[in-house]
């Protein structure tokens, strides 16, 4: 009897006694779990800890794969943006020549025929020379001997000294001396040697598609009238050239200006905008307003940021490169005396831009006008 009670006391001890190791084991797996998880959600959060990372870098990186499939059209489709250009802007010099110089030639008095001549063939001149040249001009990039470089920042996709000004184009993927914008209409980068035609050829484009809309605005109104005959019973007696007159003439106003009725009133067509020189126009003036501020389309996010920044800080922020609005186009268009305004901004100059782009030292016309303040 007590061998028994003996043995049942000592399975129960055993019994026991696994108990308690599995109920040990349990929690000791329970905890090691615990840790795993803490400590994987440490190393996660050290990966991808930053404190500059805010909702603009967030949004960055949700975007990514976007700005890559961009990058790649752009770099892909540029030769068909030149060629839609050429091809465009040649069709409407083949419609002016062959429909509205010969109405200009037969009912305009002399007077107005020499300045029509004067004027077109200097404003097609224009845009030719400056589009050639923005096209074939490098922007600049800095040199690939990087021993006599100074640069201020490192950039991250070159991993090369990078001048001041200076950004890398992900399309290019080179980094771009006074980087303005990557544009795909010239398939090229926009930088410190080929800015200038840029913008020259914009202008003069706006107001090229200008004049062709005033100076066939009688013809369009005309040749409309015609083309709503054409579905009348019976049907008016045009022939094939007659009736490709009427559609060249309507395809160049449309083209040159935005599609409104002839129904409508003169006045208000005449207000508004051509749908070419629209685009062309507003481009225009955002970057007339970024050279009077001295600063490009990249400095001028770059200078908000720093603005607001030093604003909360009670300084104020003053862009380095701005010498001032008149001296800032003065330095744009490499204006040094009174007759450049001639010789290369109305006619077509090759002349290079002031500096080499690596560095940014005064101009001459700024040291000029800044000697006086110097000497006192």
């Amino acid at each position: 009897m007590r061998s028994r009670q003996r043995m049942f006391a000592a399975v129960m001890r055993l019994l026991l006694k696994c108990l308690r190791l599995g109920r040990r084991r349990r929690f000791k797996l329970v905890r090691q779990v615990e840790q795993l998880w803490h400590y994987g959600r440490l190393c996660l959060r050290s990966l991808l800890y930053n404190s500059f990372t805010n909702s603009d870098v967030v949004l960055d990186s949700l975007f990514e794969p976007v700005y890559w499939l961009v990058d790649h059209v752009t770099r892909w489709f540029g030769v068909v943006f030149v060629a839609l250009v050429i091809g465009l802007t040649s069709s409407i010099v083949a419609i002016v020549y062959i429909c509205l110089l010969p109405l200009i030639l037969q009912t305009y008095t002399p007077a107005w025929i020499c300045w029509h001549l004067a004027y077109g063939h200097w404003n097609l001149l224009m845009i030719v020379f400056h589009y050639y040249m923005a096209i074939t001009t490098s922007p600049g990039h800095p040199p690939q001997a990087k021993d006599d470089l100074t640069g201020v920042s490192i950039c991250r996709k070159c991993i090369a000294p990078k001048p001041a000004r200076t950004h890398h184009c992900s399309i290019c993927n080179r980094c771009v001396l006074k980087m303005d914008h990557h544009c795909p209409w010239l398939n090229n980068c926009v930088g410190h040697f080929n800015h200038r035609y840029f913008f020259s050829f914009c202008l003069f484009m706006t107001m090229g598609c200008i004049y062709c809309s005033i100076s066939g605005w009688d013809m369009f109104r005309d040749a409309y009238a015609a083309i709503e005959t054409y579905y009348q019973t019976p049907p008016p007696t045009f022939s094939f050239r007659q009736r490709a007159f009427h559609k060249s003439v309507v395809y160049l106003w449309v083209l040159c200006r935005a599609g409104l009725r002839v129904t409508c009133c003169p006045l208000l067509s005449l207000a508004v905008p051509s749908s070419v020189a629209l685009a062309l126009g507003a481009l225009t003036l955002w970057h007339a307003a970024l050279i009077t501020r001295g600063e490009t389309s990249i400095e001028r996010h770059i200078n908000k940021k720093e603005r607001q920044r030093l604003q909360k800080k009670g300084k104020v922020f003053r862009n380095p490169y701005s010498f001032g609005s008149w001296n800032n186009w003065k330095v744009f268009l490499g204006v040094d005396v009174p007759r450049h305004w001639l010789t290369r901004v109305l006619l077509p100059s090759p002349h290079l831009p002031h500096g080499t782009g690596l560095s940014w030292d005064l101009p001459p016309c700024v040291m000029e006008q800044r000697a006086p303040l110097l000497a006192i």
